[in-house]
Protein backbone atom coordinates (compact mmCIF):
# COMPACT_ATOMS: atom_id res chain seq x y z
CA UNK A 1 0.00 0.00 0.00
CA UNK A 2 1.07 3.66 -0.36
CA UNK A 3 1.14 6.40 2.39
CA UNK A 4 -1.23 8.54 1.52
CA UNK A 5 0.62 11.96 2.62
CA UNK A 6 4.16 13.12 3.15
CA UNK A 7 5.13 16.17 5.20
CA UNK A 8 8.21 18.04 4.99
CA UNK A 9 9.34 19.18 8.71
CA UNK A 10 12.63 21.12 8.82
CA UNK A 11 13.80 20.88 12.14
CA UNK A 12 17.02 23.03 12.08
CA UNK A 13 20.27 24.51 10.05
CA UNK A 14 23.58 24.48 11.07
CA UNK A 15 27.33 24.19 9.62
CA UNK A 16 29.44 21.74 9.55
CA UNK A 17 33.22 21.86 8.44
CA UNK A 18 33.40 21.04 4.81
CA UNK A 19 36.43 18.14 4.92
CA UNK A 20 34.84 15.84 7.43
CA UNK A 21 31.73 15.84 4.87
CA UNK A 22 33.45 14.87 2.24
CA UNK A 23 36.31 12.96 3.95
CA UNK A 24 39.14 12.13 1.70
CA UNK A 25 37.60 13.87 -1.62
CA UNK A 26 39.81 17.18 -1.98
CA UNK A 27 37.67 20.57 -1.74
CA UNK A 28 38.96 21.12 -5.45
CA UNK A 29 36.09 19.08 -6.39
CA UNK A 30 33.43 18.72 -3.23
CA UNK A 31 33.83 22.67 -3.38
CA UNK A 32 32.03 22.60 -6.64
CA UNK A 33 29.52 20.62 -5.13
CA UNK A 34 28.66 22.35 -1.89
CA UNK A 35 30.21 25.52 -1.68
CA UNK A 36 32.01 26.47 1.58
CA UNK A 37 32.16 30.18 3.60
CA UNK A 38 35.37 31.55 4.72
CA UNK A 39 36.06 29.08 7.71
CA UNK A 40 35.58 25.99 5.00
CA UNK A 41 31.96 25.42 6.70
CA UNK A 42 28.77 24.16 4.78
CA UNK A 43 25.32 24.37 5.46
CA UNK A 44 23.53 21.49 6.97
CA UNK A 45 20.01 21.04 7.29
CA UNK A 46 18.17 18.29 9.58
CA UNK A 47 15.06 18.06 6.84
CA UNK A 48 12.70 15.23 8.04
CA UNK A 49 9.31 13.59 7.35
CA UNK A 50 5.97 12.59 8.35
CA UNK A 51 4.38 9.84 7.01
CA UNK A 52 0.96 9.08 7.34
CA UNK A 53 0.17 5.53 6.99
CA UNK A 54 -3.49 4.95 8.02
CA UNK A 55 -4.08 6.10 11.48
CA UNK A 56 -0.26 6.44 11.97
CA UNK A 57 1.56 9.46 11.61
CA UNK A 58 5.29 7.88 11.79
CA UNK A 59 8.04 10.76 12.13
CA UNK A 60 11.55 9.88 10.84
CA UNK A 61 13.95 11.32 12.66
CA UNK A 62 13.54 14.23 14.92
CA UNK A 63 16.33 16.35 14.42
CA UNK A 64 18.98 18.34 17.49
CA UNK A 65 16.34 19.48 19.31
CA UNK A 66 17.31 22.81 22.08
CA UNK A 67 17.48 21.49 25.36
CA UNK A 68 21.57 21.58 24.73
CA UNK A 69 23.91 23.99 26.94
CA UNK A 70 25.03 27.34 24.97
CA UNK A 71 28.27 26.29 24.56
CA UNK A 72 27.27 23.05 22.06
CA UNK A 73 24.66 25.12 19.95
CA UNK A 74 27.94 27.62 19.64
CA UNK A 75 29.45 24.99 17.78
CA UNK A 76 27.04 23.97 15.60
CA UNK A 77 26.74 27.47 14.25
CA UNK A 78 23.09 27.39 13.99
CA UNK A 79 21.36 29.57 11.62
CA UNK A 80 17.76 30.47 10.26
CA UNK A 81 14.82 29.96 12.81
CA UNK A 82 13.13 26.59 11.45
CA UNK A 83 11.94 24.89 14.23
CA UNK A 84 10.38 21.06 14.71
CA UNK A 85 7.57 22.74 16.59
CA UNK A 86 6.67 25.36 14.34
CA UNK A 87 7.32 23.34 10.87
CA UNK A 88 4.84 20.92 12.55
CA UNK A 89 2.22 23.48 13.16
CA UNK A 90 3.09 25.06 9.51
CA UNK A 91 2.21 21.42 8.33
CA UNK A 92 -1.27 21.65 10.32
CA UNK A 93 -0.11 18.42 13.42
CA UNK A 94 0.68 18.93 16.68
CA UNK A 95 3.09 16.77 18.88
CA UNK A 96 0.38 15.20 20.61
CA UNK A 97 -0.69 13.52 16.99
CA UNK A 98 2.60 11.68 16.30
CA UNK A 99 1.82 7.88 16.86
CA UNK A 100 5.57 6.64 16.07
CA UNK A 101 9.19 8.29 16.09
CA UNK A 102 10.94 6.03 13.82
CA UNK A 103 15.05 7.38 14.08
CA UNK A 104 17.09 6.45 11.70
CA UNK A 105 20.47 6.31 14.38
CA UNK A 106 21.31 7.67 17.91
CA UNK A 107 23.70 10.41 16.79
CA UNK A 108 22.32 13.76 18.22
CA UNK A 109 21.00 15.66 15.35
CA UNK A 110 18.89 12.64 14.26
CA UNK A 111 17.22 11.84 18.10
CA UNK A 112 17.68 14.90 19.92
CA UNK A 113 14.62 16.10 19.57
CA UNK A 114 12.53 13.19 20.49
CA UNK A 115 13.65 14.52 24.06
CA UNK A 116 12.83 18.12 25.27
CA UNK A 117 13.85 19.98 28.88
CA UNK A 118 10.31 19.46 31.54
CA UNK A 119 8.02 22.48 30.79
CA UNK A 120 8.01 22.62 35.05
CA UNK A 121 10.65 20.86 37.10
CA UNK A 122 13.78 19.14 36.21
CA UNK A 123 14.60 16.84 34.07
CA UNK A 124 13.36 14.81 30.81
CA UNK A 125 10.18 14.27 29.06
CA UNK A 126 9.24 12.85 25.79
CA UNK A 127 8.84 15.66 23.11
CA UNK A 128 5.88 13.14 21.70
CA UNK A 129 4.18 11.72 24.34
CA UNK A 130 1.67 9.78 22.97
CA UNK A 131 4.05 7.62 20.34
CA UNK A 132 6.03 4.82 20.31
CA UNK A 133 10.17 5.28 19.77
CA UNK A 134 11.95 2.86 17.73
CA UNK A 135 15.19 2.45 16.85
CA UNK A 136 17.48 -0.94 15.93
CA UNK A 137 18.23 -2.95 18.60
CA UNK A 138 22.19 -3.07 16.81
CA UNK A 139 22.46 0.97 16.61
CA UNK A 140 20.97 0.89 20.17
CA UNK A 141 24.04 -1.34 21.91
CA UNK A 142 26.65 0.18 19.74
CA UNK A 143 24.87 3.38 21.85
CA UNK A 144 25.30 2.04 25.07
CA UNK A 145 29.09 0.92 24.39
CA UNK A 146 30.33 3.84 21.83
CA UNK A 147 33.68 3.90 20.33
CA UNK A 148 36.16 6.70 20.75
CA UNK A 149 35.61 8.31 17.69
CA UNK A 150 31.78 7.94 17.69
CA UNK A 151 31.37 9.00 21.63
CA UNK A 152 31.08 12.79 21.16
CA UNK A 153 27.57 11.79 19.33
CA UNK A 154 25.55 9.92 21.96
CA UNK A 155 24.05 11.53 24.65
CA UNK A 156 22.36 9.97 27.51
CA UNK A 157 19.82 12.84 27.97
CA UNK A 158 18.87 12.09 24.13
CA UNK A 159 18.75 8.22 24.79
CA UNK A 160 17.73 6.99 28.69
CA UNK A 161 14.61 9.19 29.09
CA UNK A 162 13.13 7.11 25.80
CA UNK A 163 14.11 3.86 27.69
CA UNK A 164 12.58 5.14 30.70
CA UNK A 165 9.52 5.92 29.33
CA UNK A 166 8.56 2.75 28.10
CA UNK A 167 7.55 3.23 24.71
CA UNK A 168 11.00 2.71 23.19
CA UNK A 169 10.75 -0.31 20.67
CA UNK A 170 13.68 -2.05 18.96
CA UNK A 171 14.07 -3.43 15.68
CA UNK A 172 15.67 -6.20 14.83
CA UNK A 173 15.60 -7.47 11.63
CA UNK A 174 14.54 -5.34 7.99
CA UNK A 175 10.96 -5.89 8.00
CA UNK A 176 7.61 -4.17 7.18
CA UNK A 177 7.43 -1.06 9.47
CA UNK A 178 3.76 -0.38 8.38
CA UNK A 179 1.72 -1.01 5.39
CA UNK A 180 3.81 1.78 3.40
CA UNK A 181 7.42 1.74 5.16
CA UNK A 182 9.82 -0.80 4.74
CA UNK A 183 13.61 -0.64 6.30
CA UNK A 184 17.03 -1.38 5.01
CA UNK A 185 19.57 -1.40 7.86
CA UNK A 186 23.52 -0.13 6.41
CA UNK A 187 26.24 -0.64 8.87
CA UNK A 188 29.21 1.45 7.37
CA UNK A 189 28.29 5.18 8.86
CA UNK A 190 27.31 3.65 12.36
CA UNK A 191 26.02 0.23 12.78
CA UNK A 192 22.36 -0.30 13.08
CA UNK A 193 21.64 2.85 10.91
CA UNK A 194 17.55 2.01 9.65
CA UNK A 195 16.71 3.51 5.97
CA UNK A 196 13.13 3.66 5.35
CA UNK A 197 11.86 2.88 2.13
CA UNK A 198 8.35 5.06 1.89
CA UNK A 199 5.40 3.67 -0.93
CA UNK A 200 3.97 7.30 -2.02
CA UNK A 201 2.17 7.96 -5.55
CA UNK A 202 3.08 4.55 -6.66
CA UNK A 203 6.78 5.21 -6.45
CA UNK A 204 9.19 4.41 -3.82
CA UNK A 205 10.79 7.40 -1.39
CA UNK A 206 14.00 6.78 0.11
CA UNK A 207 14.71 8.79 3.60
CA UNK A 208 18.62 8.84 3.38
CA UNK A 209 19.60 10.07 6.67
CA UNK A 210 23.53 9.29 6.58
CA UNK A 211 23.73 7.08 4.47
CA UNK A 212 23.48 9.32 1.37
CA UNK A 213 23.80 12.96 3.07
CA UNK A 214 23.31 14.52 -0.30
CA UNK A 215 23.61 14.82 -4.29
CA UNK A 216 26.80 15.01 -4.11
CA UNK A 217 27.53 12.01 -1.70
CA UNK A 218 25.96 9.46 -4.41
CA UNK A 219 29.55 8.86 -6.70
CA UNK A 220 31.10 5.94 -4.23
CA UNK A 221 34.47 7.51 -2.79
CA UNK A 222 32.13 10.32 -1.37
CA UNK A 223 31.97 9.34 1.82
CA UNK A 224 31.85 11.22 4.97
CA UNK A 225 35.08 11.35 7.40
CA UNK A 226 31.91 10.21 10.02
CA UNK A 227 31.22 7.11 8.97
CA UNK A 228 33.06 4.19 11.35
CA UNK A 229 33.59 1.80 8.10
CA UNK A 230 34.05 3.91 4.77
CA UNK A 231 34.83 0.49 2.91
CA UNK A 232 31.51 -0.71 4.21
CA UNK A 233 29.77 2.41 3.73
CA UNK A 234 31.08 2.20 -0.25
CA UNK A 235 30.02 -1.12 -0.67
CA UNK A 236 26.91 -0.83 0.93
CA UNK A 237 26.23 2.23 -1.70
CA UNK A 238 26.93 0.42 -4.71
CA UNK A 239 24.47 -2.40 -4.26
CA UNK A 240 21.60 0.33 -3.29
CA UNK A 241 22.30 2.66 -6.14
CA UNK A 242 22.26 0.06 -8.49
CA UNK A 243 18.88 -1.15 -7.18
CA UNK A 244 17.66 2.24 -7.30
CA UNK A 245 18.42 3.07 -10.82
CA UNK A 246 16.58 -0.05 -11.47
CA UNK A 247 14.12 0.58 -9.26
CA UNK A 248 13.85 4.35 -10.42
CA UNK A 249 13.80 5.36 -6.29
CA UNK A 250 13.40 9.31 -5.08
CA UNK A 251 16.77 9.54 -2.66
CA UNK A 252 15.38 12.21 -0.46
CA UNK A 253 18.23 13.99 1.72
CA UNK A 254 18.03 14.65 5.38
CA UNK A 255 20.98 16.71 5.16
CA UNK A 256 21.55 18.67 2.37
CA UNK A 257 20.46 22.08 2.52
CA UNK A 258 20.53 23.63 -0.87
CA UNK A 259 18.03 20.63 -2.28
CA UNK A 260 15.45 17.91 -1.10
CA UNK A 261 15.86 14.90 -3.74
CA UNK A 262 17.26 13.34 -6.55
CA UNK A 263 17.07 10.26 -8.93
CA UNK A 264 19.69 8.52 -10.32
CA UNK A 265 21.00 7.02 -13.63
CA UNK A 266 24.00 4.54 -14.35
CA UNK A 267 27.02 6.42 -16.83
CA UNK A 268 29.98 5.31 -17.91
CA UNK A 269 31.57 6.41 -14.21
CA UNK A 270 28.76 4.58 -12.31
CA UNK A 271 25.56 5.79 -10.92
CA UNK A 272 25.32 9.70 -10.95
CA UNK A 273 22.92 12.17 -9.80
CA UNK A 274 20.05 12.21 -12.72
CA UNK A 275 17.26 14.86 -11.62
CA UNK A 276 18.11 17.31 -8.70
CA UNK A 277 15.07 19.02 -6.96
CA UNK A 278 12.54 18.97 -4.61
CA UNK A 279 10.90 15.84 -3.44
CA UNK A 280 7.34 17.31 -5.39
CA UNK A 281 9.37 18.08 -8.47
CA UNK A 282 10.69 14.64 -8.16
CA UNK A 283 7.63 12.80 -7.76
CA UNK A 284 5.95 14.84 -11.05
CA UNK A 285 8.47 13.62 -13.12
Amino acid sequence: MNASSLYIIRAENFLLDGGATFGVVPKSIWGKLWPANENNMVPFSCRLLLVVDGDRRILVDTGIGDKQSGKFREYLYLFGDDSLDKSLQQQGFTRDEITDVLLTHLHYDHCGGGVRRKSEGEGFELTFPNAQYWCSRRQWEWAMNPNSREGASYFKENLFPMQDSGQLNFIDEQNEFSSAVSLLHVNGHTDGQIIPLIRFKDRTVVFMADFIPSAGHIPLPYVASFDTRPLLSMQEKEAFLTEAVDKKYILFFEHAHHHEAATVKMTDKGVRADRIGTLEEMLNS
